[in-house]
């Protein structure tokens, strides 16, 4: 690179989104909702307090931001997985829950630009396939040594369970 060329930097999905916070206050204020929804309120009724903070690092950890949910929550691809086994989750409950995310995002001001979200529902529809996948399973299908999922402006990185 030249002398006077500037370096452009593109940033993360979370970064672009407002970092961890903007995840916490998106996940916060979805678990609200979803407690007062008739058809996912019962799915979440058990949900620990922690939950929505913990969903919100969890997001934010694949979306390229802080290491929050492996670091902080102690979790992993595997640990995600695992909520979801014998839930028996189906595909109204997932478009439901599309639903109530996407207009949460909305109210709480998570960027519009057609760029991020795309790329942000991109994620958030193959997760909750997965999550549908998974919730009918017996047993958790990865295992610890599964790296987390990474998603970017376009492109995604494994695993794919």
């Amino acid at each position: 690179m030249g002398e006077g060329e500037e370096v452009k930097r593109i940033p993360t999905l979370s970064n672009w989104a407002g970092g961890p916070e903007a995840f916490q206050k998106l996940t916060r204020r979805f678990y609200e909702k979803v407690m007062e929804d008739d058809m996912l309120g019962p799915v979440f009724k058990h949900m620990s307090p922690e939950h929505a903070k913990r969903v919100a690092h969890f997001i934010g950890e694949v979306l390229g931001g802080e290491k929050l949910y492996t670091q902080q929550s102690r979790g992993s691809h595997a640990t995600m997985v695992e909520h979801h086994v014998g839930k028996h989750l189906d595909e109204t409950l997932r478009k439901r829950w599309m639903l109530l995310l996407l207009d949460t995002a909305d109210e709480v001001g998570l960027p519009s630009d057609p760029e991020f979200r795309s790329a942000f529902i991109g994620y958030i529809e193959w997760g909750s396939r997965l999550a549908v996948i998974n919730s009918n399973a017996t047993e958790n299908p990865i295992n610890e040594t599964e790296p987390m999922p990474t998603w970017g402006w376009g492109e995604t990185g494994g695993p794919y369970v």
